[in-house]
This record gives structure tokens, sequence and C-alpha cells, in this order.
């Protein structure tokens, strides 16, 4: 959990009730929610304002992603400011993806925006390993064409077209591939329909911001 910016690992909570609860406290916006929504702004030259965006490490990392990449960022309190409007270069490199992994939410937006995309393969996370074949699946049925070579997944395409493509797997729907073919899908010519497609909170929150 978040706490003060930093962030801890947590065992569990332990919770004495039985006391009248007082006061205010500010909640935070999602980080999971904020996270793809970065990824999204590689769709647009134009600039994209998040606010009450939370100071956490994993959203420190994906601004630092999304620089590296060529995006300009600037982030002043609980607002982040970025513009894809410069020269992109289309690879998330290793030293960074492999600290947190949903900087594979890039992989949609640059194979939409730009036809190319190399990004490493994601690193672990507490939660355990989880494969991203779904994330290739998708990109594929858009029309990508995908290799994996050192280390890399290497996603090609002249032009993304919609499809409608069945996207769940044997835990069932995946809320990373999900995410992933509907950035994809916003430049892709043609209508996108996801089967199977995940239904959390944040994949609500991007569909919004891509709407807009």
């Amino acid at each position: 959990f978040g706490l003060g910016g930093k962030e801890y690992p947590v065992d569990r909570f332990l919770i004495r009730g039985g006391r009248r609860l007082t006061g205010e406290v500010r909640v935070a916006a999602a980080k999971n929610a904020v996270l793809p929504i970065f990824a999204a702004t590689l769709l647009t030259g134009e600039e994209c304002v998040i606010r009450d965006v939370p100071g956490l490490a994993d959203v420190a990392t994906m601004l630092e992603l999304l620089g590296s990449l060529g995006v300009r960022v600037s982030r002043r309190g609980r607002t982040v400011r970025l513009q894809a409007g410069g020269r992109i270069t289309p690879e998330a490199p290793y030293e960074v993806v492999r600290r947190m992994r949903a900087s594979y939410y890039v992989l949609g937006p640059l194979v939409g925006r730009f036809g190319r995309a190399r990004v490493s393969l994601p690193g672990g996370c507490a939660i355990g390993p989880r494969p991203v074949d779904l994330h290739l699946r998708g990109m594929e049925a858009l029309g990508a064409r995908v290799s994996l070579e050192h280390g890399y997944i290497n996603a090609r395409a002249r032009r993304l077209r919609g499809a409608a493509l069945l996207l769940e797997g044997a835990s069932g729907p995946s809320v990373g591939a999900t995410a992933n073919v509907m950035m994809a899908a916003v430049l892709a010519e043609g209508e996108t329909v996801i089967e199977g497609a995940a239904c959390e909170p944040e994949i609500t929150d991007l569909a919004r911001f891509l709407v807009r």
C-alpha cells in the first residue's frame, strides 16, 4: 500500500473495531486506472492533462517509461501533463519494464499509432507469473505481425484493422490484454468487438478517456 509517496509491502491488516470514526481523509485516485490512461496518451500528439494522480512508485515508473519513449512529461503536484507530439521511440526497454508489469500497456498504443513496437517481456510481480499470450493474441487479431526475439516482443502492422475476437484465457478475462486491445483498436480501421473482455472499473475509466 502507499503512504506518503512510498509503497510498503502488506501481509495483513489488523483492524480493531468498536470505536466511533470521525474526521476526514483524502482518497487518492486509483493507480490501476491511471497507468493505462497514461499509456493511452501515446495515441495522440495533443497534450493530455490527468488530474488527481496518486503519488506512488508505479506512477513514477510509468512516467519514466513514457519519458524514455520521447513523451513530454510535466508533473506538478497531483496534475500530470503528457504530450507525445514529438519524436517517439517505440521501444520499451527491459530496465524499466522489469520494474513494473503495467509498462506493457504501451504495446497497444504504439502499434496502433506508429505501426510498430518493441517491448521487453515484463518482469514478475507479487501476484505471481502471468503470461502475456492474450496481449499478443489481441494484436495478431487486429492484423499485427508478432515475434519474440532476445526477450523482446516485436509487433508490426502497416495498418491495424478492426476485428471480432475472444479475449479470455484459462484464468478468465485479462484486464491488461483488454486495455491493450482497446487502445490499439482506437486508430484501427473498422470496428473491433471484444468478447470475454474484463469489466473492472479501470477498464471503464480507460474507455471514458479514449472516448474523450
